[in-house]
């Protein structure tokens, strides 16, 4: 009996094939909306991820200043020094590496091109600490920090903007008032989470920096990598202690500086996609309930259409369970024939729209699932006052129906 009905079922639909396929269209695109916004949504997640994670694991930036925001003052505050971050290195547990970072922009000569970029001073471990890879060349070495000699290791898109085609490394590129032999090529990293370009960088010995482009000891802020396995809580902790106890801020005064820790801003900016993605979701899936109530008004045509057929039914012997499982079956084969349409549709929008947006594309197979699901639970939801209807009538009065 059951089989007998979804073939009804599947004949009246194409019997009517324009009439189902208007009714299904909110169902297609209720679930296609769905599955693409969470699949989107989850690639644009896994992208802000990357992202962060990118910048160099369990790390922390110590800038001076306490953090931007409503009541906090970023300006007035002094300036780091080398012996901070070497303090840092010496007297915190726990840490792989401590850099001092110091950058200025400038206009980069070279080739008879110019191009303004950033130029970033520090040590050789900053390298490892922002887990920068070298495609040809190599870094400058311990000696050459502390001669403060004129080499440097620049970024993709500077020897795109400053050699084209050709091999950077052994090139001199004029910074300012002097000339940097580029002895480096960074691999690229793209864009950032912010929107900046990555790959667009200049860098050099910080001595280097500070006696041929500030003229000053100052550095702009620390970067500090926390080992594998260790605790990054308990190492920002004591970065904190430490950085209030040399720069001698008394205790119940605000810190004049400021530790970010990456993992966080990691977890706060996935966090704040993920409620997104849930909000568009939602959105997306009351076209769903739109469909729903498509599928009702067309049952309802149907059953006062198909009066005479139901009398027939009824009176040689259907009994009203076998009808309103006729109608039910009809309603959920039109609703997840609509679901499955739907998923098609959204694999190809979430290709597309994952590889114009440049995120990953992640296939989600419990939201295709419960979409799919809820497709067909809106047709048994939908479908029932149809068919409840249709099973309750008097054989008579429906045979008499025109």
């Amino acid at each position: 009996m059951l089989w007998n009905a979804v073939l009804l079922a599947l004949r009246e639909i194409r019997r009517n094939l324009m009439r189902s396929f208007l009714t299904i269209l909110g169902i297609v695109i209720g679930v296609s909306a769905v599955i693409t916004m969470v699949t989107l949504g989850n690639g644009a997640t896994r992208a802000v991820s990357d992202q962060i994670s990118s910048l160099g694991s369990n790390l922390l930036i110590v800038r001076p200043g306490q953090q931007l925001g409503p009541g906090r003052d970023s300006a007035g505050a002094a300036s780091f020094r080398v012996a901070d971050a070497d303090a840092v290195r010496s007297q915190v547990s726990g840490l792989a590496a401590a850099v001092p970072v110091s950058g200025k922009s400038v206009t980069l000569v070279a080739m008879a091109r110019n191009w303004s970029s950033s130029v970033t001073g520090s040590t050789a471990d900053w390298f490892a600490t922002g887990k920068w890879q070298i495609t040809s060349g190599r870094i400058f070495n311990e000696a050459e920090e502390r001669a403060g000699a004129a080499v440097c290791v620049i970024g993709e898109t500077v020897r795109k903007e400053l050699f084209g085609g050709l091999d950077a490394v052994g090139q001199q590129v004029r910074v300012k008032q002097f000339s940097c032999e580029v002895i480096g090529l960074l691999a690229s990293k793209g864009q950032s989470t912010m929107g900046n370009d990555q790959d667009d960088l200049v860098v050099m010995p910080l001595r280097t920096l500070q006696r041929r482009l500030t003229g000053s000891v100052d550095v702009g802020s620390l970067m500090i990598s926390v080992r594998d396995g260790a605790s990054i809580d308990a190492a920002k902790s004591e970065v904190m202690w430490l950085m209030r106890e040399r720069r001698h801020i008394d205790p119940g005064d605000n810190d004049d500086f400021s530790v970010m820790d990456t993992r966080q801003i990691a977890e706060t900016l996935s966090g704040t996609t993920r409620v997104l993605t849930g909000l568009l979701g939602a959105v997306a899936a009351v076209s769903l309930l739109v469909g729903g109530i498509g599928i009702m008004n067309i049952m309802l045509v149907s059953v006062t259409e198909r009066t005479r057929e139901i009398g027939i039914r009824l009176a040689i012997g259907a009994r009203e369970g076998e009808v309103l499982l006729q109608f039910l079956i009809e309603a959920v084969a039109l609703s997840s024939l609509g679901g499955m349409v739907g998923i098609v549709l959204a694999t190809l929008a979430s290709i597309a729209g994952t590889a114009l947006m440049k995120v990953p594309y992640l296939f989600d197979p419990v939201i295709n699932l419960l979409s799919f699901g809820f497709s067909a639970a809106i047709g048994v939801i939908f479908g029932y006052v149809p068919a409840r209807r249709a099973a309750r009538l008097d054989p008579i009065e429906a045979l008499r129906h025109e």
